[in-house]
Order: structure tokens, then sequence, then C-alpha cells
């Protein structure tokens, strides 16, 4: 048996978004999707192929053969179909403070299963980058929407390379089906435990009693040797800035603020270098990131923004503030408040204990000038459409609005050429490093600690562990 140690357990529906690696993990194990994302890119899994239009509406996917759910039903493309559509339905799709996200894509769209291996997805609105949403597409047995349905969530039932055998509260057992189309993973057993201090988890690797500890301190792993393995988190932490009203209105200031903040020096004193500085909207690991020193430190500049916006004398700025999602928020936001401070910028900072609740007020747009937040999905198409287009005015947008972006949105939208529309987005990361939509801070660097010697090991560029693909670990039972 495989034992990982992890911080957070649980299983919920299959067809809520989430970005939570604890429960993707677990996901992708049980169910498959019709394509797999491996570094910024894609390649086939349940479908083996696909063919898109030139006006990126009508999404054509050949299907894998003789597929079965883990309860002995066919998994062909009525099913998928099914899923896809469930995936869809205004109460599906939730995630924190955000209902339906998948539904804005999907809501009306047209499912037909030509036969039992072809289907076509024609969508509503132009969406070429449509993988990034399917990439979490996981196709349940239609057998188990009714107790799904029911929040009866210890009933998963897919057709990956594992399948669910216990459900219980601080562990959850998957076991290797005997034969899958994408190969047979090298560990037999997989559990999944719960154990919430991350010293714990260490020393559990540490005396052989797991095989896998996720998200251990930076510093205090160092103890692992060659068990120790960095990765980046492509979640951004960053401060949501109110474009709507204020003085955050004025991309001048916006700007100054993205100018006056040495990184660098961020990263040291509130992740104690367990970061990389973050000068764009996603991540490196994103699809379409761009490069740039836009937001480079220069408050010389800085000063000279906000006094051309009539800020000369300096501002004080109302900062809302979580108190976990980032757990380093306080901190970081009394780090930021010393930085900003030397261009003549004050924080006056209000804490918020309840995360949901702090969630909804962001939804609600009831932001004062700027919230600490973080930014979590892989998709930079998502990223832009629903956090930073103003005629969308998604659920964490803030009043920004940026006509040369929102042009660049509609034009990669039908641009089907892979390459062509990595170019686009890399221009829309130039755009928002000059007119900043949030103030962007750093993206976590995270430890895995693995039992044995894998030097070829790197987490997937989502940082969600790949349960099939995972070496065989040491004490496991192939």
């Amino acid at each position: 048996m495989t034992i990982i140690a992890q911080a957070r357990l649980g299983i919920h529906d299959p067809h809520d978004c989430t970005d939570a690696n604890d429960e993707l993990t677990v996901l992708h194990a049980i169910y498959d999707t019709l394509v797999r994302r491996v570094g910024q890119d894609y390649v086939p899994h349940l479908a083996q192929s696909w063919t898109v239009s030139d006006d990126a509406r009508v999404w054509t996917f050949h299907l894998q053969a003789g597929v079965l759910f883990h309860d002995g039903t066919v998994c062909d493309a009525k099913a998928v179909a099914r899923s896809l559509e469930r995936m869809a339905r205004q109460d599906k799709g939730y995630t924190l403070g955000a209902p339906a996200v998948w539904r804005q894509f999907l809501g009306d769209a047209g499912l037909n299963a030509v036969d039992t291996t072809t289907l076509i997805v024609t969508l509503a609105a132009p969406m070429a980058d449509l993988l990034d949403v399917l990439e979490q597409g996981f196709i349940v047995s239609p057998a188990a929407f009714a107790a799904l349905d029911a929040k009866d969530y210890t009933v998963q039932i897919g057709s990956g390379p594992y399948r669910l055998t216990s459900v219980m509260a601080e562990q959850i057992t998957v076991t290797r089906v005997g034969a899958h189309f994408a190969g047979l993973p090298a560990n037999a057993t997989i559990t999944w435990r719960l154990v919430p201090d991350g010293a714990d988890r260490l020393a559990l690797l540490q005396r052989g009693e797991v095989a896998v500890a996720n998200a251990l301190d930076f510093e205090g792993s160092r103890s692992l040797g060659q068990m120790r393995h960095t990765f980046l988190s492509p979640v951004a932490i960053i401060y949501l800035l109110n474009a709507a009203k204020g003085p955050l209105a004025d991309s001048r200031v916006r700007r100054a603020l993205s100018l006056a903040v040495d990184r660098e020096a961020i990263v040291e004193t509130v992740m104690a270098g367990a970061a990389t500085p973050l000068r764009g909207f996603v991540s490196p690991n994103h699809f379409g990131a761009g490069q740039g020193s836009g937001a480079n430190m220069d408050r010389a500049l800085a000063r000279q923004l906000l006094a051309e916006a009539g800020f000369a004398d300096g501002l004080t700025l109302e900062v809302d503030c979580p108190t976990r999602l980032p757990d380093e928020a306080e901190r970081l936001t009394a780090a930021l408040g010393a930085q900003l401070a030397e261009v003549g910028i004050r924080l006056n900072v209000h804490i918020h204990a309840e995360r949901e609740d702090y969630a909804h007020m962001v939804r609600r747009k009831e932001i004062r000038d700027m919230c600490v937040f973080d930014s979590s999905p892989m998709s930079t198409y998502r990223v832009l459409y629903e956090k930073i287009d103003s005629r969308v005015a998604g659920s964490w947008w803030q009043g920004y609005a940026n006509p040369k972006v929102e042009a660049l949105i509609d034009q990669g939208r039908v641009t089907t050429d892979r390459a062509a529309r990595a170019g686009i987005w890399q221009q829309a990361y130039a755009l928002l490093q000059d007119d900043p939509a949030w103030l962007t801070l750093y993206n976590p660097i995270r430890v895995i600690g693995l039992a044995g010697e894998h030097p070829d090991f790197a987490m997937p560029a989502d940082g969600v562990i790949d349960v099939a693909r995972l070496p065989l670990l040491e004490g496991s039972s192939a």
C-alpha cells in the first residue's frame, strides 16, 4: 500500500469546480477526462483525438473504444455527454464564493453522441481553450448521479486507473483496476491519509510510515535530502484592486503600487525564500505566460505616477485581509505596508476571520480599496474571461476595464492555432503589466517528499499529485 500524507482530505461532487490539489489528486485517480494536461499542453486520454472548427465552436472527439466504468457499465459517447451535461448544470460547478463555474462555458452547448465513440460538442460561443475546462471534466457513471445529487460522496464511480474502495474521515483508499487504456500504474493501492500538521507528515515519511508527504515546510524538509522535491505552485498570491471607485480607479495609481513593491524582499521576509516573484497575472506554468520587466520595482517612477494622479502628498488605502487562504495574509499585508510607506502610501487594514464570508464579500464586489486574494485556475483564458473582462464582470472582477486587453480576449478565443494563441495571451500579459488589474506578488514554492531516490520525479505543472504516474515507491506492493 502506498500512503500519501496530506494536510486536508475530502471528496465531494466531481462536477463541482475545485482547485484544491488535495482533492483533485483523488478525483484524477478515480475518473478519466477527455484530455490530460502535460506541462502547458494537452495530450489524448479518454479522447484519442479531436478536431476543432475554424471558428472554435464545434469540437469533435473520437473516444477510446471498449472503456468500462468501475460498475461494469459502458463509458461511451452518450455517457460522456451525460457527464458534461451534468457538469454544466446551474447547481454544479460551485467553487468557494462562485457558483456554476462550468455552466458559463458549457451551459448552452450541444452534445451529440454520433456513435459510441464520437462526440460532437457545439459551443454557443467560441472557446479555443475549451480543453482547459475539459481537463477537469470528470466522466462519471450515470449510475452514480442520484447518490451524488443526494450528497452521498462515498459513491464515486469512474473509469479511471483506480477504483474507490474506502472513504473515511481520516483516509481515502483506491485500488488499481485490472486494466486501463492508459497503462498500469506502478502502485497497486493508494491511501490518502489526513495528517494536518506538517511536522507530523515529515516525521511519518522519515520513519517510513508513509511513502509520500505533501505540503512540507520549506526549510524543515531539507533534512529529507534526496527525498525532498520542490515545485512551483501556479497559484498567484495577489491583491485584488477596486478599479470601480476610489484611488485605484486611476490606472496610474494601480501601476504605482506595482512599481513600489520589492517582490524579492517580500519573498524573503514573508515566505522565507519559498516563493518566486510574480510579475504578471499568471504564473510561468501557465499557457501563454509572458516575460518583460513591467512589474520591476521603480519607486521613483511610482512617486511620479502618484503625483500625476494628484497624490504627491501620499494617500491612505483601505485594505481587506483574511486570516487564511493565503495563510500568510496578515504578515504579507504588514510587510507590504512597510514597503508602500516608502512612496507615501499608507494602509488601513481590516481583518476578516471567516474566509467563506470574505469570499462572498469579494464576489459581491464589496471590497474596500484592495484585498488579499489568490488566483488559482490553470487556464489563462479562464483568468482573463472570469476575472479581468469587464463585459463578463465575473465573480472576482472588481471594476477593471481595458479595451485593448478585451480585444485580445476576443481574438484569442477564436484562434485555434495554439502557438498563435499563446502569442496573443503574451500580449495581454504585457498590457496587464503596464495597466495592472491586480497587484501581483509571488507564486509559492511547495515541497513534496517521496520515499526512496527518484531523481527524475517532477510534479505536474498544476501542482496536483498524479498517482497513476508516481514511480514505484518503497514499501508499496506492486
